[in-house]
């Protein structure tokens, strides 16, 4: 039987309920991170759970939490979190991009990035007993360095032990045929990846392609005016149903600051999706059939092992 792991245990998909795919409750970024903006940094237990609260509030049942080893991963503060909320957490092994490296990982062999990640989805996190529900891994900017293809074949071996799901971080949505090809060559199901922040890149038919491969679409921006409007990600949704790849979608909000976040005074909140985002796919025509397909049944599918 299928199930998706949590960081409190293995669930059947129909227990997950309404989904953020990607976002971050607690992080520690690299020195090279907090150098470009100290904002990035997510260091409170209790201001996690506090956003949490507004998140199951609103109708959120399970969120997938995109901090990886390289960006700061603390899964203690996770299962602190965890154990004092309803929501389902599912956190990742795997890493972020190359940028972000530290020199173990840059020294690695492929193999022992591979072994330490099957390690942690099998045993969980060091003596912890905590375990992933899902690889990530990732690239630069129009560029995949040699120490991120190298984390990109490890995450595949991972994949192809395990049968956990892969994120994919794209730099400003780009590189994401790329690195679908070195997926597929390295024998992964594409069905079970995701390719991250491709909003960021708005180019329908490149979202189309990936689709088209089996892989799902990442949008993680919605309410990020500093980017674009909503009505651009709104034109997107609608050109992916129209292509009939509603489910191919993933949407989140990649809250990833603490001026994005409402317990840090900041937003627009985990809430925004739900109570303002949704209405507006609803008033433009999107049906609740869509939404729940992406905001439900296809995070359960592809988190399902």
């Amino acid at each position: 039987m299928a199930t998706i792991q949590t960081i409190k245990g293995a669930i059947p998909p129909d227990r997950l309920g309404f989904t953020y795919p990607h976002e971050h409750l607690i992080c520690f970024p690299p020195r090279v991170a907090m150098r470009e903006d100290p904002d990035y940094q997510l260091p409170s237990i209790d201001k996690a759970i506090e956003e949490l609260r507004y998140f199951y509030a609103a109708g959120g049942r399970t969120l997938v939490e995109g901090t990886a080893l390289d960006y700061g991963r603390d899964v203690e503060a996770m299962r602190t979190i965890a154990e004092q909320t309803p929501v389902n957490i599912v956190f990742c092994t795997g890493f972020n991009k190359g940028r972000f490296y530290s020199n173990n990982i840059i020294k690695a062999k492929e193999d022992e990035l591979a072994d330490l990640m099957i390690r942690e989805l099998t045993e969980g996190v060091g003596t912890s007993g905590l375990k992933p529900g899902y690889i990530k891994c990732g690239s630069w900017y129009n560029v995949i360095t040699l120490e991120e293809e190298k984390v990109t074949k490890a995450a595949a071996k991972a994949h192809l032990e395990t049968g956990a799901p892969i994120w994919v971080h794209t730099e400003a949505g780009t590189m994401g045929l790329e690195q679908l090809d070195i997926l597929e060559e390295a024998g992964v199901d594409l069905s079970k990846v995701c390719i991250g922040h491709l909003d960021r890149n708005p180019d329908l038919w490149y979202h189309r392609q990936i689709a088209k491969r089996g892989a799902y679409v990442g949008y993680d921006g919605p309410g990020k005016a500093k980017y674009y409007p909503d009505s651009v990600r709104i034109e997107l949704i609608k050109g992916l149903i129209a292509a009939g790849f509603e489910d191919k979608l993933l949407i989140s909000g990649d809250m990833g600051r603490q001026s994005y976040l409402t317990a840090y005074q900041g937003g627009p909140g985990f809430e925004y999706i739900i109570k303002k985002f949704i209405p507006r796919m609803l008033d433009e025509g999107i049906s609740q059939t869509y939404i729940d397909m992406i905001w439900v049944e296809n995070p359960a599918r592809w988190l399902s092992v």
